[in-house]
């Protein structure tokens, strides 16, 4: 009779392959939902978060692209890019992100305030 052989084990744990497999699915759903419709006249625009609001103005400002409204976050700007250039410029401008204004509506719009 042969001695017993252990068993290899695993070198993580089996429960972080299916972490990463549930990371890697909501990554994908992400980019594919939050992506710019071709031909899209009003984006949002997702600037560094440690920007100040005059720099993220002013970096939509020099792209030529009109602010349309703001979101519950600083970084994040609604803008309509003047030509279809537009978004190239926003990313010359610092931008990291174009985004479908109405995927991100519902997650970063600022409660009704009231006067």
């Amino acid at each position: 009779m042969s001695p017993d052989r252990d068993i290899p084990t695993s070198r993580w744990p089996a429960w972080l392959n299916a972490t990463a497999l549930l990371l890697a699915s909501v990554v994908a759903v992400a980019a594919l939902s939050l992506q710019v419709r071709p031909g899209a006249e009003i984006v949002a625009v997702a600037f560094p978060p440690w920007w100040s609001a005059r720099q993220i103005y002013q970096a939509a400002a020099s792209a030529d692209a009109a602010i349309v409204r703001t979101t519950a976050l600083a970084a994040i700007l609604v803008v309509r890019p003047n030509d279809r250039d537009g978004v190239t410029r926003l990313r010359q401008a610092g931008a990291w992100l174009t985004l479908d204004p109405q995927a991100i509506a519902a997650c970063f719009n600022t409660p009704a305030k009231e006067i």
